[in-house]
């Protein structure tokens, strides 16, 4: 991709637009993480019966397999539920409408069947990467995260593909597959731009929480309890705000890839640098 960061940032600033447009967005992933604690906190219990988290990938008995795939069953199916409801409103927005935070959900609840599947597949693969990583020395872990890294390259469009087609999990990641190959380095070329532009946002809010802390700590002890607030704050705010932009910028990369057509925030940005328009799909 010709001029990576600098399109990265136009394409970061572009999903940015729909967010402020449609702020309601920003309610799916805080749902997702709030969803994704409960449930670490119920596994949390039964997890102790085979000697803590920890446990569960290192042994071998069944309790501890079952208790692992169920986690990541679980992990994943709430992580792509909402993943689903956040591209879907995406969509409809890029699409010249107004989603509501009742529309993602419908959407998402309306193909949770094939949701829990690609989280199926997703936890089998999450359980045995895991499993083989934790395994050995530094050099067998090499393999399981090339394989982890290939694995989340190749399901980068599984969650709009299983929202917008009448398909199941396999074929979900068949196609998200499929659209790699046709584009694989302006697809990545764009995904590791954002994620070097979301990157340096987190350096900067670093500066700044390094800043307040040291503030706060040279006014006294009385003022740390509302800086740690804040600064628990901003780090949220942030994830938040992050995890919805590539959200709206998978929704917009699926579109342009199906459609050749760019939203009106997208519509002047070099979207053919990061997906080659597959016309005939």
């Amino acid at each position: 991709m010709r001029n990576t960061f600098s399109n990265s940032w136009e394409l970061a600033r572009a999903s940015a637009q729909v967010l402020n447009r449609d702020r309601a967005l920003v309610l799916f992933p805080l749902l997702s993480g709030v969803a994704s604690v409960g449930l670490a906190l119920s596994f949390l219990l039964p997890s102790l019966l085979v000697g803590g988290p920890e446990a569960i990938f290192r042994t071998s008995t069944s309790l501890g397999l079952v208790l692992g795939f169920l986690f990541y069953l679980a992990q994943y199916f709430v992580v792509f539920y909402f993943n689903a409801a956040l591209v879907g409103a995406a969509l409809i927005h890029l699409d010249g409408g107004r989603p509501t935070l009742q529309d993602g959900l419908r959407i998402a609840s309306d193909h949770a069947v094939p949701i829990l599947g690609y989280a199926a597949v997703s936890a089998t693969v999450g359980l045995f990467l895991n499993s083989a990583g934790r395994r050995g020395g530094m050099l067998s872990r090499i393999g399981p995260s090339i394989l982890g890294l290939s694995w989340t390259l190749a399901t980068f469009l599984a969650v709009p593909v299983l929202v917008t087609r009448d398909v199941g999990p396999i074929g979900a990641v068949k196609e998200s597959a499929r659209l790699l190959r046709r584009s694989w380095g302006e697809q990545i070329s764009g995904t590791v731009g954002m994620g070097l532009v979301f990157g340096l946002a987190g350096v900067l809010l670093g500066l700044v929480s390094v800043a307040l802390f040291s503030i706060g700590a040279l006014a006294g002890p009385f003022s740390m309890v509302p800086t740690v607030v804040i600064l628990v704050f901003l780090w949220v705010l942030f994830a938040l705000v992050t995890s919805a932009l590539q959200g709206i910028y998978r929704a917009a990369v699926y579109r342009y890839a199906v459609t050749g057509q760019g939203s009106a925030e997208f519509a002047h940005l070099p979207l053919d640098e990061v997906v080659q328009t597959p016309r005939n799909l």
